[in-house]
């Protein structure tokens, strides 16, 4: 356990405090692309507590400016997009995508005023259908070269959800190897062969087992932590037999994304994005390493989940998750549904608006958020002493961050490393897109 005061030092995320400082110098999502979409494509964005309005003028470029209007405050979120900004319906002032007032047309002809106004704007990228922006001080890093960013748009799918809780928690639920044992149990094995698109429905790599029967009757993993280039490596081993054992291999990418197995085809790039203190969105890309992602069956299975325009689960505390004591004593262990995003929302939010950490007794299977724990806590302490902090990153050391390797399947026992190394090898290389790289490499 730890402190009421070490604990607000690594979950308040306003300007000015300590973690907020350090999670300002790395990009983060803020929308997804489809978000953009339509014919009025602005949109009110929150991040870290502060509020912006994030938009494509007319001629595609992204801007997100802070979103009260310099003139008097007026929220530009219900801006016209019109002779290349957004313009505020108040007095007509006019914004480009870089904050240059270009209009202050209510001021006498001949005024210079819109020459001495400049709205405080930030940069904004997309990648992989998500739009991510850097609200921090000077240059932002570079984006590693990870599978989610290189892959082919064709080949990533992007989504997100929100979870009405504090960022930290809600990453450590995705850093936690051995809760999908019972979090995520289902006491019956889908059908794998239509599980394409849902997360713990499929097969292990190399085996017809379903993942949902390795994680139920194999509930004691062994668990190892190692420091990678990127932030740590989580190696969850489950013994299966004198001769085979399940190996599911995912990676913290510092400061608050996580890599994870989806099936044998696919992996989950997944960012937990503080709005403010007791809010966070989750942002995933899926990745493919064979064929297109099928992105409209994603997409409908999701919408069929989630509600528009905030990405709200339909089931959530306010109905109770949708908990059903007839399904938690035959179906799922949660009784709360198929959706595994559903049973992590609820395991993170019924900690409360912020986790109080002081009344946790972490056990050994932890180990991973120990560890974590710990990297946050000096890289906050190297940010307050004017140090660097790990993947603030520049184009070179980015092109050298490939991966990072996820995977799930069943290998030779003993051999761990040499399977999850060469299965990860075995994908890249029948893969059209990552086998081009890999001979690059």
């Amino acid at each position: 356990m730890i402190s009421a005061e070490q604990n607000d030092f690594i979950t308040r995320v306003g300007r000015g405090t300590p973690a907020g400082t350090l999670l300002r110098r790395y990009w983060q999502p803020v929308a997804l692309a489809d978000e953009l979409a339509g014919p009025r494509p602005v949109k009110a964005v929150q991040l870290m507590g502060q509020h912006f309005v994030l938009f494509r003028d007319e001629q595609g470029q992204l801007g997100m400016l802070d979103r009260d209007c310099p003139h008097r405050g007026a929220d530009l979120a219900f801006g016209r997009l019109e002779h290349g900004g957004l313009r505020c319906p108040f007095h007509g002032w006019l914004f480009d995508a870089k904050g240059n007032c270009l209009e202050t047309p209510a001021e006498p002809v001949g005024s210079k005023l819109c020459t001495r106004i400049k709205q405080a704007a930030y940069p904004v990228v997309e990648r992989a259908g998500t739009v991510f922006a850097y609200i921090g001080e000077g240059e932002p890093p570079a984006f590693p070269a990870f599978d989610c960013f290189v892959a082919p748009d064709s080949h990533t799918f992007a989504f997100k959800g929100l979870f009405e809780c504090n960022w930290l928690q809600a990453l450590e639920v995705g850093i936690d190897p051995a809760h999908a044992s019972y979090l995520h149990r289902f006491f019956e094995d889908a059908d794998t062969s239509e599980s394409y698109g849902k997360q713990f429905r499929g097969a292990s790599a190399d085996s017809e087992m379903p993942i949902t029967q390795v994680l139920r009757e194999y509930d004691r993993p062994d668990i190892s932590v190692e420091p990678t280039d990127y932030g740590l490596r989580l190696t969850a081993l489950r013994q299966l037999s004198e001769t085979q054992t399940h190996v599911r291999v995912t990676n913290v990418v510092f400061p608050q994304a996580f890599v994870i197995p989806m099936s044998a085809e696919m992996t989950i790039s997944q960012w937990h994005v503080p709005v403010d203190d007791t809010h966070c969105y989750w942002y995933a890309i899926f990745t493919s390493f064979t064929g297109p992602v099928d992105k409209q069956q994603m997409r409908d299975q999701r919408l069929a989940l989630y509600e528009l325009p905030d990405y709200t689960s339909r089931k959530n505390k306010r109905n109770n998750y949708g908990y059903s004591v007839d399904e938690q004593l035959n179906q799922t262990y949660t009784g709360m549904g198929d959706d595994i995003n559903v049973h992590d929302q609820w395991a993170v939010e019924s900690q409360g608006p912020i986790q109080d950490r002081t009344r946790e007794h972490l056990g050994s299977t932890d180990k991973g958020i120990i560890t974590y724990r710990r990297m946050l806590v000096r890289a906050i302490e190297s940010t307050q002493a004017g140090e660097t902090a790990p993947m603030l990153i520049d184009a070179a050391q980015a092109g050298a961050l490939t991966g990072p390797p996820s995977i799930d399947g069943i290998g030779e026992a003993g051999n761990t490393d040499g399977y999850w190394q060469s299965a990860d090898r075995e994908r890249r290389l029948q893969s059209d897109w990552a086998s081009a790289r890999l001979a690059a490499a």
